[in-house]
């Protein structure tokens, strides 16, 4: 099992930038595929970003490719979310979720979640 601690959350505005950490007490962080969701007030749950294992595989919904970078420090047991170019979309809590699975792409699919921090971009 792994817990999670997301941090790096804020009030930006558009065109700024924020990057998300989530820490993870876990004692096998490594052996968990990882991803970023997000959740906008009235609206489902959606998948942001995901790394495999290794750190070797990067996926990214549509919404954000070429503005969000994910990341991962096995040695630090921590999870990386840069994103630049913010949007007033882009606005929602932001979760951290471990996959122990390794394949995962929708919410359904992850094990283990982090609180969500908030994620604010104002125009």
């Amino acid at each position: 099992q792994v817990q999670l601690v997301e941090s790096g959350g804020g009030l930006v505005q558009a065109g700024g930038s924020l990057r998300l950490s989530c820490a993870a007490s876990g004692r096998t962080f490594s052996s968990y595929a990882m991803g970023w969701f997000r959740q906008a007030p009235g609206k489902e749950r959606e998948f942001v970003a995901r790394i495999t294992r290794s750190g070797a595989g990067t996926y990214y919904a549509d919404s954000v490719k070429g503005r969000f970078t994910i990341s991962r420090d096995n040695a630090k047991n921590t999870v990386f979310l840069q994103m630049n170019s913010l949007k007033p979309e882009d606005t929602a809590v932001y979760y951290c979720a471990a996959d122990k699975n390794g394949s995962g792409t929708y919410a359904r699919d992850y094990d283990y979640w982090g609180q969500g921090t908030q994620v604010t971009v104002s125009s």
